[in-house]
């Protein structure tokens, strides 16, 4: 009777994505908006990517693992904003139930290996700064090789875990994700069976992908700033300051939000600012990173300078300056 009456209930073939639903307003103007986040985005990281794999003077460790965080910002915007745009313009908020799932699961791997491939990049200051006669042999390319790979492979083994979990979960209504993106909590949520055991799986297992590289990434900071604060010239100082501020900013930016999120109670008064939260690690962040590197950046702002001269653009402006001087004299 049991699985009979389990047979007869509403299967789930497609889930509704309210996003911003409740400011229909401003639909058109958050479309422009998240289109010019989107367009800023991949112009950004796909500039950082060409510039560390063109300029011989960025195949360093720090850059290597730079231009990986770059392309995974390139995946992660790819995988959110299309949909999200396409929802705003079209008002077809739907999504299938393989699509919110890969949408997920791309995702959360993402999530995860970005995680893993900040506590490396911090890793890398750590030796950088405090341990620099070695850095050269401890840095190696065959060992940056390793450490990359590692951190997607991580991302892709943690979430191959959680989203097998999840499709054990039975979902018979209701379909409507308040959210912009088919995220974890919003999916448990919507699950019509006990989730208890599930959930408390997939916090021991994601805690390996996220809590400890946060800690370790706390960690190697910790000893930076000891070692920063022990040299004895103010010149030395900044210049160790310099090298790492960089990437302490994304640090701050990415885990503060992301911390912020899964902390906030999952009740109806929250779910506002959940969503708010959401768009900065999700959407902002990818987009602040490029400009982070590149502006407080003066390796990879000459590298641009150079990059912009091997294409022309600089050698075209000299030319016609050369013509209008000659036409004065």
């Amino acid at each position: 009777m049991a699985n009979t009456e389990m047979r007869n209930q509403t299967v789930i073939t497609e889930f509704n994505l309210l996003g911003f639903g409740n400011l229909p307003i401003l639909r058109i103007p958050l479309f422009l908006l998240f289109l010019l986040i989107y367009i800023v985005t991949m112009a950004g990281n796909l500039l950082i990517i060409m510039l560390v794999v063109a300029d011989h003077h960025l195949h360093t460790p720090m850059y290597f693992f730079l231009g990986n965080l770059s392309c995974l910002e390139t995946c992660y915007s790819s995988t959110i904003l299309p949909k999200m745009l396409s929802g705003l313009l079209t008002n077809n908020k739907t999504i299938s139930c393989l699509g919110c799932s890969l949408q997920f699961y791309i995702f959360g791997c993402l999530a995860c290996t970005e995680c893993v491939l900040l506590s490396v990049m911090s890793y890398d200051r750590y030796l950088a700064i405090c341990n620099p006669l070695h850095y050269a042999t401890a840095m190696n390319s065959r060992i940056c090789a390793k450490l990359a790979s590692g951190s997607w492979t991580t991302g892709l083994l943690v979430l191959t875990m959680t989203v097998s979990l999840i499709s054990t979960l039975t979902f018979c209504g209701p379909n409507k994700i308040d959210h912009f993106f088919c995220d974890l909590t919003p999916l448990l949520q919507l699950s019509c069976t006990d989730t208890h055991l599930v959930r408390l799986v997939i916090f021991a297992i994601t805690s390996i992908g996220s809590l400890l590289p946060f800690l370790l990434t706390v960690a190697s900071y910790g000893c930076i700033i000891a070692t920063i604060l022990r040299i004895p010239s103010t010149t030395g100082r900044q210049k160790a300051l310099s090298t790492c501020s960089c990437h302490l900013i994304v640090v701050a930016i990415f885990y503060g939000t992301l911390i912020a999120v899964y902390l906030t109670p999952t009740v109806d008064t929250w779910r506002a600012l959940n969503k708010v939260l959401s768009v900065f690690y999700t959407v902002l962040t990818p987009m602040v990173n490029p400009l982070i590197y590149s502006l407080r950046n003066r390796e990879v702002m000459k590298a641009l300078s150079w990059a912009l001269g091997q294409w022309g653009i600089f050698r075209r402006t000299q030319d016609a300056a050369g013509v209008f001087q000659r036409l004065s004299c």
